[in-house]
């Protein structure tokens, strides 16, 4: 199902959610120990076609596992997002709305039209490209898959991509391309410390003020500089920037925002980190 987050990723929410439950359940019950067989999993997933077919595949699961009968059993239970896109239930936390307008504008006739297609899976059964596989599901199934071996291409695939093999394509290359920046910045010896410093001699103020919780507007600037380079030039977490700067991942996240919109940002960069 998908979750409205605000501005942390789907997994760190997932993570706290299951962490901070697990800790509440085993103090209630004088238990310790894991509480749940495996870790929470995500990957991504390529929205036109395949998340329309990877939203009823998942909520389906309790009908192919014997939990609930038939498709009525199915919309009263309360374990997967079904219910809700129905509207028999609403969860603030559940986006229902942009689900349904993969099936039509008017929510009335995409609730019929998500029915309607959530019915004709039943049939389909398990179907190893929407839960694993890697290239598998990078193609679209087996068939899909024995067509490009039947010509001797080679094709990209990526067991945590949900997609078409040109969206896998340009998913790894983006990760590549973020990792070799990274890579680079390392190799010219430029940390979060020396990024910090770069930005304060530029400033004309010692860096330390930086890491401060002054509130004047050229430190503020500077902060914002540092928080967007560091994000989109180290590719450091904003939590790893909170920390070193003492302040809190939103406002790190909001510093991000303002340092990107600063044009002096690109300027940092190139005299930082000599990008031509």
């Amino acid at each position: 199902m998908l979750f409205r987050t605000g501005t942390a990723p789907i997994a760190t929410v997932m993570r706290r959610l299951l962490t901070g439950y697990a800790q509440q359940f085993n103090r209630r019950h004088r238990r310790n120990g894991h509480l749940f067989q495996n870790r929470y999993k995500s990957f991504l997933c390529e929205e036109d076609p395949y998340l329309r077919e990877l939203v009823r595949y998942i909520n389906l699961n309790p009908l192919r596992a014997g939990i609930v009968k038939d498709l009525k059993g199915l919309k009263t239970y309360p374990q997967t997002g079904h219910c809700v896109l129905v509207g028999r239930v609403k969860h603030e936390w559940q986006d229902a709305d942009y689900v349904l307008r993969l099936f039509g504008k008017n929510i009335a006739a995409a609730r019929r039209a998500y029915l309607n297609f959530v019915a004709k899976g039943i049939a389909r059964g398990r179907r190893a490209e929407l839960v694993g596989g890697g290239l598998l599901r990078s193609v679209g199934g087996w068939s899909a898959l024995k067509a490009i071996r039947s010509t001797g291409m080679r094709t990209m695939g990526d067991e945590r991509i949900l997609g078409s093999h040109d969206f896998v394509e340009s998913v790894l290359r983006q990760a590549h391309e973020t990792y070799d920046q990274q890579s680079l910045a390392m190799a010219k010896g430029v940390d979060l410390d020396t990024l910090i410093g770069g930005v304060a001699g530029h400033f004309q103020i010692e860096p330390q003020i930086i890491k401060s919780a002054s509130k004047q507007r050229r430190i503020s600037r500077a902060r914002a500089i540092v928080c967007c380079l560091a994000v989109d030039q180290l590719r450091l977490s904003a939590a790893d920037v909170a920390r070193k700067l003492s302040l809190t991942p939103s406002a790190v996240s909001k510093l991000l925002v303002r340092g990107r919109q600063n044009g002096l940002a690109k300027t940092m960069a190139n005299e930082i980190f000599s990008l031509k």
